[in-house]
């Protein structure tokens, strides 16, 4: 629903930090080295940081809803939901296992931890990762064609968690850009292979597999070769003192007693739940629509959902680029200004919200047969509502940012417990009985729960700034 908001100000997906030249301290020692800095790994700015992220999220983003789109037009609904399913399942078990490391490895500017520690976790998570979801797949009792698709999106997803760890080293060295460009490689490859796949095959499973191996092609090829020339860079101009000056592979390799690694886990261990419960808010309509009207009820709803992903695309980049300034204006006091640019992002999401609702009530069901298919358009009333709570959560998006601004971290983990309790309970209470629109208002009832308590929070932040944070 708002995947970042639980972040320091630091650690969005890909955002960046606005330092823009090289630290001093490491050209002095280059100097004295005789060695010359990597000019070509040098932090970028603020801006071009931005730029990058945002295009190379609006890129990926744009490629995954066509996945969907591809799904609806050269195959059924039970095949996009086959699809949706396979991410609904494997989503919170992988935001949980790779418990945030990505965020804690962006911010870790004391560098307390190298990239090998997070590199032998995020293995080690992973690897977990995977049992657990083979695990749920053999409990659930899924017919094998949809189990193996859910497999086969739990590997895909496994070496894109690998491929996260890197661009967690990207981010700590401020090099979006190399994140951007990543995204934007594998975003128009794995739509096409998907679709090729499909259309060749009549079979979602091995359009994920074509997929899967996309972003193995992307791990291998370009994201590890990244995080060898940052590392490389790094080591040259005497930033990695750990090296043991075996080259660039040795770099990359896993790294870490068991003690060390325990001691990252833990630390990271708050964020992968709260990550789990945000995935779990998304996706519990899911599990009971699927359970209680089958995969092609799922596979419309996924469909019409993922339309809203444009708003969040634009709350995700303003709330990341406001975040610093909202944590310096609570830091230093200033009510009135930290308002007042609260005041203003929560128009904007009030804004979008209500320009989407527009447009679903006047243009809704042409827009929807057009882009899918006939029977998506049917379901414009269900399609109403879901656009409704998402103009709820883009402005409970802004509200979540600025309690990460303030620094109320704990309390996020039982907020959004609390709304992961109420997405539980209306799901149970409508979907067997509403279906889609049972759904939808599960959804809606998540998001008013969500914003009451994000508001109380920031209400309380306002009230007491000064007095210290929890």
């Amino acid at each position: 629903m708002n995947e970042a908001i639980i972040l320091p100000p630091e650690t969005g997906d890909e955002v960046g930090l606005d330092i823009v030249e090289p630290d001093q301290p490491h050209n002095e020692s280059a100097a004295g080295r005789n060695v010359s800095p990597d000019r070509s790994m040098a932090r970028l700015s603020l801006r071009a940081n931005f730029s990058w992220t945002f295009a190379g999220n609006m890129v990926y983003a744009a490629c995954q809803w066509g996945m969907l789109v591809v799904l609806a037009k050269l195959g059924t609904t039970e095949m996009v939901g086959q699809f949706a399913l396979g991410l609904a399942v494997c989503a919170p078990v992988i935001m949980l296992t790779n418990l945030q490391l990505r965020a804690v490895q962006a911010t870790d500017a004391r560098r307390e931890y190298t990239f090998g520690n997070y590199l032998a976790l995020r293995f080690i998570g992973t690897a977990i990762g995977l049992i657990i979801i083979m695990g749920i797949v053999v409990v659930a009792g899924y017919r094998l064609d949809t189990a193996l698709v859910i497999l086969a999106i739990a590997v895909a997803k496994a070496f894109e968690a690998l491929s996260d760890v890197f661009h967690g080293l990207l981010q700590q060295r401020e090099r979006m850009d190399r994140i951007g460009k990543s995204l934007m490689i594998k975003g128009p490859l794995s739509l096409v292979v998907l679709s090729l796949g499909v259309y060749l095959t009549g079979s979602v499973l091995w359009g994920v597999v074509g997929m899967a191996a996309v972003w193995v092609l992307v791990l291998v090829s370009y994201d590890v070769r990244s995080g060898a020339l940052i590392l490389g860079a790094s080591d040259r101009i005497g930033e990695n003192a750990a090296s043991d000056g075996q080259g660039e592979v040795s770099l990359l390799r896993p790294r870490g007693d068991i003690k060390t690694l325990a001691q990252l886990a833990w630390l990271a261990l708050p964020l992968g739940l709260v990550m789990m419960l945000i995935s779990l808010n998304i996706n519990i309509p899911r599990y009971f629509l699927e359970r209680h009207h089958g995969e092609a009820a799922l596979g419309i709803f996924a469909a019409l959902a993922y339309l809203r992903v444009a708003g969040d695309k634009v709350v995700a980049a303003l709330g990341r680029a406001a975040t610093p300034r909202l944590a310096r204006y609570y830091a230093c006091g200033d009510r009135a200004s930290f308002r007042n640019l609260l005041v203003k992002l929560l128009l904007i999401g009030g804004l979008l919200g209500a320009i989407g609702v527009a447009v679903a009530l006047s243009a809704g069901r042409p827009l929807l047969t057009f882009v899918y298919q006939p029977e998506y358009g049917e379901q414009i009333y269900v399609f109403v509502w879901i656009v409704v709570a998402a103009g709820i959560a883009y402005v409970a998006s802004f509200l979540g940012y600025a309690m990460t601004a303030a620094r109320y971290f704990s309390i996020q983990l039982p907020l959004f417990a609390l709304v992961a309790a109420a997405s539980l309970v209306a799901s149970v209470w409508l979907i067997p009985t509403y279906g889609l629109m049972g759904a939808a208002l599960a959804m809606l009832a998540a998001v008013l729960v969500q914003i009451v308590g994000s508001a109380a929070v920031v209400y309380y932040a306002i009230r007491t700034s000064g007095k210290g944070a929890n």
